[in-house]
């Protein structure tokens, strides 16, 4: 689900390199930027004619979003989507969106878990 990425920012939360919350903090941006990005890309591919250049740059835009948060499985998703709109594929597109978006769906229920359960312990540690 999540790469070495990931466990790197866990890291520098945990040595005191960053303050308490970070990890949540970067997750809940990653999680709101991909939300817009795929609402976009499914705009983009809701047209009659598709710019597959958008595309392109907003299947970028995510793949590096996800790379920086440890993403790995919708990094790879998005990878996999390069081949669809390359060959200007809009039917190729659409079921790449539909994996990029179930991966994306997976891996946020899994973070926002990961923070409910850090609220919780904080909740119930020592001041």
């Amino acid at each position: 689900m999540v790469d070495e990425q990931f466990q790197q920012l866990q890291s520098l939360q945990e040595d005191g390199g960053s303050a308490s919350g970070f990890v949540a903090e970067v997750a809940t941006l990653f999680i709101d930027d991909a939300d817009r990005i795929i609402a976009d890309i499914a705009a983009l591919l809701d047209q009659p004619v598709v710019d597959f250049d958008k595309v392109d740059a907003h299947v970028h835009q995510l793949k590096g979003s996800s790379s920086s948060v440890g993403a790995q499985k919708v990094k790879l998703a998005c990878m996999h989507f390069r081949q669809f709109y390359e060959a200007k594929s809009k039917e190729g597109c659409l079921m790449a969106l539909a994996l990029v978006r179930s991966e994306f769906c997976d891996v946020r229920n899994k973070f926002q878990t990961m923070m409910q359960l850090e609220q919780q312990i904080e909740a119930c540690s020592p001041k």
